[in-house]
């Protein structure tokens, strides 16, 4: 049976041989296809998971999940390909009513260039954008002294922001405000200079700029408000791959997409507080999220509120937003990786820690590296001959190592809970199924009552935002009598239909997401998560189907002498 690897992370061929494996074992459950191809031509595939013996996936809720649109966040590959480990040996039973589409590696040109020997990082695709010309001036990040890490440089600068620490020598500190006299150093990325004039030091541009989580259609902005974009909503093919693949199943009910780094579960709004959507969804998002926090131990945060790169700016265009605003589903960010958690730093803010934090917190991480890395997140300064700069010293963090991803020693402890939180929040979307089918004979026709039940968590519109944008149509009845649809001359209905619609739309079901902690008393459970539709028929055999774009597909077989 194929294992998902836990020390290293897969380039694309070895990730398309792991695919093609685990359909191959099991053929009833994993189906492979490629939703559209990358900027350089690579398959972006999609993994399709159901026990198609008790139905296809297109008549079962489904849950989709995705990683790796951002290049070097390769661990949330390995996290979507956890999931599809799980869900074909311990969790197999779930597949028999619910349906998983996962695509582990929604940007594959970029997460090549990460994995290479001597990686060159970007943010997403490897397409040019917003030119396609390379800068030509500035420091430009590479390994120059062949180790196959890409550090950092100190370089004495008596303007320089930086100091020898005082509570660690191997540490640089921030200058204080007006302090002078000691020796400073001015950090760069390691790296080569392209027309280099001995006097500016700047970085250069990347000519890769797109960042692809912000090309989704809902509040999408242009360049000058907000870099990567890409020149209209959906232009980058990754990007339009999953919307037409989402776009193509109604019958997702909620998302994930795995990112690094943070340690942390995001929900969206991001570009508008929580107060300007339904409280209704905002509890259901608070509720799901408290669970994955007691799962997993990553904190459930908004986006508007707490996860912002500046106070005063928000992102939109990404893929969570969408999914909620447009699709009505449930969707969460999820940030693989929180090295300042792990260093034991508990008491601190997601974004702002890496603007403002002690000292101490520097020294508590390398202690950390020393620990429990063994030296190999944080490398010591040493001495090298720059063929611009003269002698510099290079070292510091490899962040590539140590904060992009999990090191390949915690890649299984801190993914496995996640593929977990993730199976368990599928098992929450609504499920229709059949609750009775009662016939009563009158005056020789016959009253069909066909009831059908929402057993989810969640309603069969999902979210309220779903509701009142009517995403989705309600719970569809139909009947047919099988063998015989001929109809009446000059009339719309069979001649053996007498009452009742061959097509009825009887609205949405609830689930259980909205009870109260408790009526003291005055709680009435009404059966809103029930429906019954009702037919006076003929003698024959009939097929009765109730079906749900989210909820999944009823269809019984009665016969009425």
């Amino acid at each position: 049976m194929p294992k998902v690897a836990l020390d290293h992370y897969y380039k694309f061929d070895e990730l398309t041989t792991v695919l093609t494996e685990f359909a191959a074992e099991h053929p009833e459950w994993v189906e492979i296809t490629s939703i559209g191809h990358s900027y350089e031509g690579r398959d972006i595939w999609l993994v399709t998971v159901t026990n198609r013996l008790t139905g296809p996936a297109n008549e079962k809720p489904a849950f989709w999940c995705d990683g790796n649109i951002h290049a070097s966040e390769v661990s949330a590959t390995t996290a979507v390909l956890m999931i599809l480990e799980k869900l074909v040996t311990t969790e197999s039973a779930v597949l028999d009513d619910r349906a998983f589409y996962l695509v582990p590696r929604l940007c594959p040109d970029g997460a090549e260039w990460a994995l290479q020997d001597v990686p060159k990082l970007i943010r997403s695709s490897t397409r040019p954008y917003p030119h396609n010309e390379d800068d030509v001036a500035g420091l430009e990040k590479l390994d120059i002294d062949g180790d196959g890490r890409i550090l950092s440089m100190r370089v004495k600068d008596p303007n320089g922001p930086w100091k020898i620490s005082e509570l660690e020598p191997r540490l640089l500190a921030r200058r204080e405000p007006g302090e002078s006299g000691d020796q400073y150093y001015r950090i760069l990325f390691e790296g080569l200079f392209e027309n280099f004039d001995g006097l500016t030091l700047r970085s250069k541009k990347t000519k890769q700029g797109l960042d692809n989580n912000r090309n989704f259609p809902f509040a999408w902005r242009q360049e000058f408000e907000q870099h990567g974009a890409g020149p209209y909503p959906t232009s980058e093919s990754e990007v339009r791959a999953a919307v037409q693949a989402i776009t193509d199943r109604p019958n997702i009910c909620s998302a994930m997409t795995f990112h690094t780094y943070s340690g942390v579960l995001l929900r969206p709004p991001s570009g508008r507080p929580e107060a300007e959507i339904a409280a209704e969804d905002v509890w259901a998002y608070q509720k799901l999220g408290e669970k994955g926090k007691a799962m997993t131990g990553y904190p459930d945060i908004s986006v508007y509120h707490d996860f912002r790169y500046h106070p005063n700016e928000v992102i939109t265009g990404t893929f969570d937003e969408w999914m909620f605003e447009h699709r009505g589903v449930y969707a969460w960010t999820v940030e693989i990786w929180a090295p300042v958690r792990q260093a034991g730093i508990t008491d601190y803010s997601y974004i702002d820690w890496f603007r403002e934090h002690p000292h101490s917190d520097d020294v508590k991480m390398l202690q950390w590296s020393d620990d429990k890395l063994g030296g190999k997140g944080y490398v010591d300064w040493y001495t090298f001959d720059h063929p611009q700069l003269g002698q510099v010293e290079l070292g510091g963090w490899d962040a590539l190592y140590a904060f992009r991803n999990p090191p390949p020693e915690y890649i299984e402890s801190e993914i496995s809970p996640l593929a977990d939180w993730a199976i368990w929040h599928a098992k929450t979307g609504p499920k229709l199924e059949l609750h009775d089918v009662r016939m009563e004979k009158i005056d020789g026709i016959t009253r069909i009552r066909f009831a059908v039940k929402n057993t989810g968590w969640l309603p069969t519109n999902v979210t309220k935002i779903g509701l009142n944008k009517k995403l989705c149509r309600g719970v569809i009845g139909e009947i047919t009598r099988v063998g015989d649809e001929m109809t009446s001359p000059g009339s719309s209905e069979p001649d053996w239909l007498i009452t009742g619609a061959l097509r009825a739309d009887l609205g949405q079901l609830d689930g259980w997401s909205h009870i109260t902690a408790g009526g003291w008393g005055y709680e009435m459970n009404s059966t809103d998560d029930r429906v019954v539709f009702e037919w006076v028929v003929k003698p024959g055999e009939y097929e009765l189907v109730a079906r749900h774009d989210r909820a999944g597909l009823v269809r019984v077989m009665v016969k009425v002498d």
